[in-house]
């Protein structure tokens, strides 16, 4: 073989083809583009459906109770035992204390006053309903 051709060989192999690494990417950018907003799922709750007027949408906290009695502060799981607690520590430093509840339909009136005794203990000073527009 010539020197050229062994040139030849050794540029020709040195070079990276980059091609199929981006059309890998890109595929992968299109499967977590799509993925990502199913993973943001929410807390299944049946609530009751009441005609209201329509709330301005703030952001607050929320206590979500399913119809299993599993409570959730904002889409962290605790227990009943554990919400004085969570909300003493959450709302120490703020002065403005509202929470928004989130109850299942199908729990029991007790259950709810429950909830809302242990919120009130915790020192909230507003609750706020979450209810579903009557169609």
């Amino acid at each position: 073989m010539s020197e050229q051709n062994r040139r030849r060989i050794t540029t020709t192999l040195s070079e990276i083809n980059v091609t199929p690494f981006v059309d890998v990417m890109l595929v992968l950018l299109v499967i977590f583009m799509v993925t990502t907003p199913l993973l943001e799922k929410g807390i299944d709750v049946d609530l009751p459906k009441e005609p209201a007027k329509d709330v301005e949408a703030i952001e607050r906290s929320a206590i979500t109770v399913n119809k299993g009695e599993e409570i959730y502060f904002n889409e962290k799981r605790i227990s009943i035992d554990e919400i004085e607690s969570v909300l003493k520590d959450t709302y120490s430093l703020k002065p403005d204390k509202e929470i928004f509840l989130r109850a299942d339909k199908e729990l029991s009136y007790g259950f709810v006053v429950k909830i809302m005794s242990k919120i009130k203990n915790a020192g909230i000073d507003k609750i706020d309903m979450v209810t579903e527009a009557e169609e």
